[in-house]
């Protein structure tokens, strides 16, 4: 007997619905999955298999055959179980075929139960774009399903209620408690410093107000301990509120890569990114076999703080140019192209030693002492080298190659701008 059930797949940002169709025929006992699965839906098979022995059901001990339609589209993830378990129950006759208008989305337990599973969003959404009526979703995801409004949400704690909700025994209540998406008078993040607290350094807040009003690009430099790093960390705390549109936006990203924090199933403050300084090209941009999203799509809507810009390779830093352009970020694999959100507002600071320079050369670029870095969008950035008698021997940057590379204006106003003792030196990419 042939069954079919409805299920989603995450591509990029968007979800697509995915037929199972099931087939039970005569033969040795055998178990495949067809459609271009990947290891985790290849796993399922031993977790299918436990769940529905474990649930009170049988296991037909005959040829199973699952197929994943399309097949040309790559299927990932644990959140295929249900709707292969409920499949293989509907072909051997032990359930009525009755769930023509509903999904199936969750990862099952070896015991049966419902587990948590990422995407739940955004293949919500798809289901209720494509006309379907009902989804079943692991009771831990139904408050994040819930925001997609026009569907019902049947809360599942696992497979065993699943059953008894089908053939009429029990009755899974539909989940009924809606969070609002209202947009408060601040964003801020509770764990997230705020701008008034911090004391002094009254024209470096300045600059960040101004930073935040406009969007512009932020690069800080100055000694350490001066409160760059304080300043960037407080800057989720003035910006606008998100609005509704961009609260779901976010926290779909999140959904995606299972960063969702348990127990806030809505993102309503913005985000802030600070990665380390050896992060890779595809951890900041985004990338892998199937692509995932990067920390500059994790900033949507929000802040990436570079820490320690001069640290970052040329090439990561490269490639930060057409997302900071665009506001949007594609990556194209031999498995398929995507393309997700990166309007993020980008800020970076840098660690200067006055005490390897000499008196009187205080901000020059001189040989041995001070390293270059070309940042597309900041300029030149300058930064103190070791004072190793090796160093000087080594140099990296000559006033000769400032003027080569970015013309005599901006290196004069780079590398030669004198610096005043004790001062907190800001520049943002809009003025440079």
């Amino acid at each position: 007997m042939l069954a079919k059930t409805k299920t989603c797949a995450v591509v990029g940002m968007d979800g697509h619905v995915v037929e199972v169709e099931v087939d039970i025929s005569p033969g040795l006992p055998a178990f495949h999955i067809v459609g271009l699965p990947d290891l985790a839906v290849q796993e399922s098979r031993e977790r299918v298999r436990a769940a529905i022995r474990n649930s009170g059901a049988e296991f037909p001990m005959r040829r199973i055959t699952v197929s994943l339609a399309p097949a040309d589209l790559k299927k990932s993830g644990p959140s295929y179980d249900l709707p292969i378990a409920v499949g293989i129950l509907i072909s051997s006759g032990q359930l009525p075929n009755e769930l023509g208008g509903s999904l199936l989305l969750g990862e099952l337990a070896l015991d049966g139960a419902l587990r948590s599973t990422r995407g739940i969003l955004p293949m919500v959404a798809i289901g209720r774009s494509e006309g379907y009526s009902n989804v079943f979703v692991p009771d831990v995801n139904a408050q994040e399903a819930s925001l997609v409004d026009g569907i019902t949400v049947i809360p599942a704690p696992g497979l065993e209620e699943v059953i008894a909700h089908v053939r009429d025994e029990t009755t899974i209540p539909e989940f009924q408690e809606s969070p609002e998406l209202a947009s408060t008078d601040s964003c801020d993040d509770p764990r997230a410093p705020d701008l008034a607290d911090v004391r002094g350094q009254e024209h470096a807040k300045r600059a960040v107000e101004v930073a935040a009003a406009g969007g512009h690009n932020l690069l800080m430099s100055g000694p350490p301990g001066s409160g760059k790093t304080l300043l960037a960390r407080c800057l989720p705390s003035i910006l606008p509120p998100m609005t509704d549109e961009e609260s779901l936006e976010v926290t779909k990203i999140y959904s995606i890569t299972g960063l969702l924090p348990e127990g806030s199933p809505l993102i309503t403050h913005r985000p802030y990114r600070s990665p380390h300084y050896t992060i890779s090209n595809a951890g900041l941009v985004g990338g892998g076999q199937i692509p995932r999203p990067g920390e500059i799509t994790l900033s949507h809507r929000g802040v990436l703080f570079l820490d320690e810009l001069p640290e970052f390779g040329n090439s990561t830093l490269e490639v930060l140019r057409q997302p900071i352009e665009d506001k949007v970020v594609t990556i194209s694999r031999a498995n398929g192209t995507v393309t997700y959100p990166a309007n993020f507002l980008s800020a970076s600071q840098s660690t200067w030693n006055r005490s390897s320079e000499s008196p009187g050369s205080a901000g020059r670029c001189r040989r041995g002492q001070l390293r270059c870095r070309r940042v597309r969008g900041l300029g030149f950035l300058c930064a103190p080298r070791a004072t190793k008698p090796s160093d000087h021997l080594r140099s990296s940057c000559t006033r000769r190659r400032c003027d080569q590379q970015s013309g005599p204006d901006l290196a004069r106003r780079i590398c030669e701008r004198p610096v005043p003792q004790h001062s907190f030196q800001l520049a943002s990419a809009a003025r440079l």
